[in-house]
Formats: C-alpha cells, sequence, structure tokens
C-alpha cells in the first residue's frame, strides 16, 4: 500500500495532560485562574488576568490532579474538589489566594461534598451538600468563607436533589416517586414547609426540572417535556402560576441555558442537533454570540464569571484541532487568544467528524458522528464502534482523542446515539427503557450495518469499544452478537446488572426507582436483567475481550470485571485483564491511560489489522 496516511500521533500527545485547560477570570477580573500540569501532575494555577504567562500554580496535588475548581465572590478564596484515588468522596478545600493556605473544609471519611450555591450577593458565603449523617442523603450546610466554618442549616428530608434561590434560600427539592417519576416541592413562604408543586410522571423525569429562580425569586425558569415531546424553557409566575414557553424545538431538548449574571432572566439557549444551535432570547446578547461565531470556527461556548460583565471567556471547539481559548472584551469587541488545551496537536492532520443517521429496523431514527481516516479511500476499511457511556448521554460534535486516535491508527470510528441517548426528546430516550441488550444493542448492529451498505467499512473488521455503559456495550457485543465483531474493549463496563443494581453508592439511592424504570427492577424483573447481562451468555462468547477496571470504582464496582474475567478464565477464552489500583471510574492519572491506551491499541492492531506505534 502506498502510504498517503498521515503520520503517527503519539498516545501521549492525544491522552496526555492537557497543556492548559479551564480557564477562568475572577469575579472581579483581576486574576486568570487555570488547570495545568505540575511535575506531571494536573494542578490549578493563578496569575494576573493581564498575563496568563506569570501564573504559578496555587496546588500542590501529587495524586490523580485537581479537574474542578472555582474563585470565591470574596476575592480572596478559590475552592476546589478532589477525591482519593478515583473513589468520587469528594472533598472540599479552601484556599486563600493572598496567604496560599489551603484548609479541608470537609474531612469526613467516606463523605461526598458538593458545592449548591454561591454568588455575588453573599460574597462571604457558599451552600455546600454533604452526606455526612445520612449516606444516602445530602444535607445542606453553610461554610462562612471567613472563618472556613461550616454548620449544617438543612436535614433532607428525601430530596434526590435540592433548589435555592439567589439569595441562598432553600426553595424545596424533588423527591423520586416509586413508579420512576418526580416531584417537586415548593417551599410556602409563609409556613415553612415544603409543598408538592408539580408532579413528574417516569416518561418526562430526566428532561422536567427547575432550571432556577428570578432575581426576585417570584418567577421560577422551567425545562419541561410534559405535554410535548422536546424539553421546552418555560417561564412560571409563582403566584399567579402563568406560564409562559420561552423557547422550545419538536424533536430536541434545551441543551443550555445562558442567563444574564445580574437579572438572572434567560438570554440565549441551545440545542444540540448534528452541531450546536442557538435561539437568542436577547437581542443584544444574541448579536455578541452571532459576533464571536463570525470570528471562530467552530463550537463556542462562553463563561460569564466577572461581575461587571465586560469581559468574557470564550472556547472554540473544532473537531479536528485543540480547543482553543480566548477573552472577550465587550466594550472593543476583541478577541485576546489566551491558549489551547494541547498545542503540538497542531502538527498533526486531524479528521473531521461528520454527522451520519439512518433507520434502524423498527424504523426509528438514529443519529451519530464517524471520523474516518486521512489519506486512505473510503471503501472496506477497519472499523471501531465506540460506544458512549450514561447511557442517558450523547455524542456531540467536537474535539474527541478517542476519535482522533482510531482515525489515526486507520480506523473508522463510528459512535452512535442509540436508543435511549438524550437529548433528543422523551419518545427516543424512553425508547430505551429496559432495553439494555435488546433494542438499544440492535441500534449499534443496524449502524455498522448501514455502513457496511454504504461500502465504507470492512464487514470482517469491526471492534467494539467503550466505557461505563459503552463498556457493557462492548461485552454484549461479544457475549450476543459474536458473529458482528472481531473484538471487544471494555473499560469499566457492568458485566451483571443484577449486581450493578445492587451494589450502586448509597447517594445514588434516593434515585433508584429511575434506575429501575430504566434498566429493571431486580426484584420484579430478575430474568429480564439476568437474560441482558453479558455474563449470562459467556458460552457463546467466541471473539478476544480486553477488559480494564479501576479498582476503587463506586459505580461498577471491582466485581464486575472479576465476575466476567473469571468466568472466561474457566473457559479458556481469548482475554487481557488490566486492573488499576489507583483508579475509578475511568482513567485519570496519565501513566495509567498510557498503559490502558497503549495495551489498547496494541489490541487491536493484533485483530484488526490497524497501526500501532511503539
Amino acid at each position: 500500500m502506498s502510504d498517503d496516511r498521515p503520520q503517527l500521533i503519539p498516545r501521549d500527545v492525544l491522552f496526555g495532560n492537557p497543556e492548559r485547560v479551564s480557564p477562568t477570570l475572577s469575579p472581579d477580573g483581576t486574576r486568570l485562574g487555570f488547570v495545568a500540569p505540575e511535575d506531571g501532575v494536573l494542578n490549578v494555577w493563578v496569575g494576573p488576568a493581564d498575563d496568563p504567562s506569570a501564573a504559578r500554580p496555587v496546588t500542590s496535588d501529587r495524586g490523580r490532579g485537581i479537574r474542578m475548581f472555582d474563585f470565591c465572590h470574596d476575592d480572596r478564596t478559590l475552592v476546589y474538589l478532589q477525591d482519593t484515588d478515583g473513589d468520587e468522596d469528594w472533598r472540599l478545600y479552601a484556599l486563600d489566594l493572598d496567604t496560599g493556605e489551603a484548609i479541608l473544609v470537609t474531612p469526613q471519611t467516606g463523605v461526598t461534598a458538593g458545592v449548591l450555591a454561591h454568588n455575588r450577593w453573599h460574597p462571604t458565603t457558599m451552600l455546600i451538600a454533604l452526606n455526612a449523617d445520612n449516606p444516602a442523603l445530602h444535607d445542606i450546610y453553610r461554610l462562612d468563607l471567613t472563618t472556613r466554618e461550616i454548620e449544617k442549616v438543612e436535614t433532607n428530608p428525601g430530596y434526590a436533589g435540592w433548589m435555592v434561590d439567589s439569595e441562598l434560600a432553600v426553595r424545596g427539592g424533588v423527591a423520586m416517586t416509586e413508579d420512576g417519576g418526580a416531584t417537586i416541592y415548593l417551599r410556602n413562604g409563609q409556613s415553612g414547609s415544603d409543598e408538592p408543586w408539580l408532579e413528574i410522571g417516569p416518561d418526562d423525569v430526566t428532561a422536567t426540572g427547575v432550571y432556577g429562580f428570578s432575581r426576585d425569586g417570584k418567577v421560577a425558569y422551567l425545562t419541561s417535556s410534559v405535554g410535548v415531546n422536546a424539553s421546552r424553557l418555560i417561564r412560571v409566575d409563582l403566584a399567579t402560576g402563568e406560564q409562559r414557553v420561552l423557547a422550545e424545538d419538536a424533536e430536541y431538548d434545551v441543551a443550555g441555558v445562558t442567563s444574564h449574571p445580574e437579572t438572572l432572566e434567560p438570554q440565549g439557549v441551545t440545542f444540540v442537533k448534528e452541531r450546536k444551535e442557538w435561539l437568542h432570547l436577547d437581542p443584544e446578547f444574541g448579536a455578541e454570540v452571532d459576533h464571536l461565531r463570525s470570528q471562530l470556527r467552530g463550537e463556542i461556548g462562553v463563561s460569564r464569571s466577572v461581575r461587571d460583565d465586560r469581559r468574557w471567556v470564550v472556547h472554540d471547539v473544532l473537531s479536528d484541532g485543540p480547543i482553543r481559548y480566548y477573552i472577550y472584551n465587550r466594550d472593543t469587541r476583541e478577541l485576546t487568544y489566551l491558549f489551547s488545551h494541547r498545542t503540538e496537536l497542531e502538527q498533526y492532520d486531524l479528521a473531521e467528524m461528520e454527522p451520519f443517521s439512518f433507520t434502524a429496523r423498527d424504523g426509528l431514527t438514529v443519529h451519530g458522528y464517524l471520523t474516518a481516516p486521512v489519506g486512505l479511500e473510503r471503501r472496506d476499511l477497519p472499523a471501531v464502534l465506540n460506544v458512549h457511556g450514561g447511557p442517558w448521554a450523547r455524542d456531540t460534535w467536537g474535539y474527541d482523542p478517542e476519535a482522533q486516535w482510531f482515525a489515526n491508527r486507520g480506523y473508522v470510528c463510528v459512535q452512535v446515539n442509540f436508543r435511549g441517548s438524550s437529548g433528543y426528546g422523551k419518545a427516543f430516550i424512553n425508547a430505551g427503557n429496559k432495553q439494555w441488550g435488546r433494542t438499544m444493542h440492535t441500534d449499534l448492529l443496524d449502524a455498522v450495518e448501514h455502513l457496511v451498505g454504504l461500502g465504507w467499512i470492512d464487514r470482517k473488521r469491526v471492534g467494539i469499544y467503550g466505557g461505563s455503559y459503552g463498556g457493557y456495550a462492548a461485552l454484549a457485543g461479544a457475549a450476543f452478537t459474536p458473529d458482528v465483531f472481531r473484538c471487544a474493549v471494555d473499560l469499566v463496563g457492568p458485566s451483571n446488572l443484577l449486581t450493578l443494581l445492587d451494589s450502586i453508592p448509597e447517594y445514588w439511592k434516593p434515585q433508584i426507582a429511575l434506575m429501575y424504570s430504566r434498566v429493571g427492577n431486580p426484584e420484579t424483573e430478575k430474568d429480564l436483567l439476568w437474560d441482558a447481562s453479558p455474563l449470562s451468555r459467556v458460552e457463546d462468547i467466541r471473539i478476544p475481550i480486553l477488559v480494564a477496571q479501576g479498582k476503587n470504582d463506586p459505580r461498577v464496582k471491582e466485581a464486575e470485571a472479576e465476575q466476567i474475567v473469571n468466568a472466561l478464565v474457566e473457559k479458556g477464552l481469548d482475554h487481557e485483564y488490566l486492573l488499576f489500583e489507583d483508579e475509578g471510574h475511568g482513567m485519570a492519572k496519565p501513566e495509567n491511560r498510557e498503559r490502558f491506551y497503549a495495551a489498547a491499541e496494541a489490541f487491536l492492531a493484533q485483530h484488526l489489522g490497524g497501526r500501532s506505534a511503539d
């Protein structure tokens, strides 16, 4: 073969630590923070907003790295979350930017913390959620940023989620119902009690909820699919009950809402179709967004953290290049380039991600994306079906390191938003109810048939790969349809749905009815769940499998991997097993990512014939 293919992209360029990501301006506009490596570990860096090159690390993690941080409105504190070896027991730290001192605010063991609310109107106060007293329920605590002391202010009566307004007042919460629906409780301002306000059926629960409240607290903004197929943005007058639809699409759910940082009124809405589409509710804001889109090439995102709202951080996401970050000055309408997340990618020929769609065997239209190798004729190519996790999530257009990796190694990367994926309206997501290993799986098979029919991929050289639900799909492909796939790669995927549901984290328990409605109830549908478990069909596996697992994974426990691996060993079936002692639900450490992707690359090259780097 004459080699017109681009040079191999090193794995550490694709999967190593980014150079710099998540730039954020402090509320007073004087500082710029971002995440970047220090001695090979991701940490938070902060410097003057007008001189990012002067930034210095303000954290000193030497483990899995820090990825989540934010500036506080006291203009002195930075908070960040960190777990231990992937256990997802998040602890909250508060760092004094003037002294450099960091304090562990939530030191409890086996407790997960989350930030509920913090804003400009209460600059020294933060509300945080902690499941310290009851592992299944998060109570509300008030953190005083001046003293670093916390005190409990609300005990959780059974809510899966809380609602808080801009005055940091608790407005109620969301409780799941036994049928997998939910009830939104709204606090009565006079009695102080929480009263049922909105009943949501199981069909609508995923796409319906309170997005936020107006600044004066008199209006609630809902995203709701009640009475329609796709979720709309609705304004509700809480005194009169009057509702007004602000934004809607017949087929696609509201994906994002941008609100004015002072008035909290929605200014723009996005719908993620093949690409992101904007609907402008405020003409002035819309003109700014359109101006930015005219200056940039990809999908833009806007962060408005500065209190006077005159400078925004803008990111530009391409499918064939690194993510680029800018500062936008609204007064001059000028964009100033900050940096990209991985400059080295500029040296390589990356592939474009292309939307595609097909008709499933029962007539349902299914969408997805493919990324084909650069420099090769699109004819009878090997392919990797890369299945997304969730499964109540979806793939989107943009830079995807795995898609680029597969394409660069000579495979067509196929990503399918199978039924049960989110964003396409409630009929589509509900079509996946209790369809693990069934029509959710046949959608993947139909995608393969569609691309084989176009002549683009070789039916005999298709692998299936994925993480979390995608790992389950890979195991299901090996167990249920081994004639379709040549090999399978499973990263942190469940092999037994009965043990998966029996071992979910305690703080997921308030949502267990939703899990049962989506996946199946182990008390009444044991046979359905076992039949959909790859472990039940180990005898039918006859293709090689690579299994990778994080030992500390709280969602898909180590036992999920051990069960299937032990069965493969007992049956003498071809497999590889990688267990990562210091990881959880995915690979955070770059050395572990290198180990996993090197093994997966060699495995795929052996069985599908693609390229492999040494």
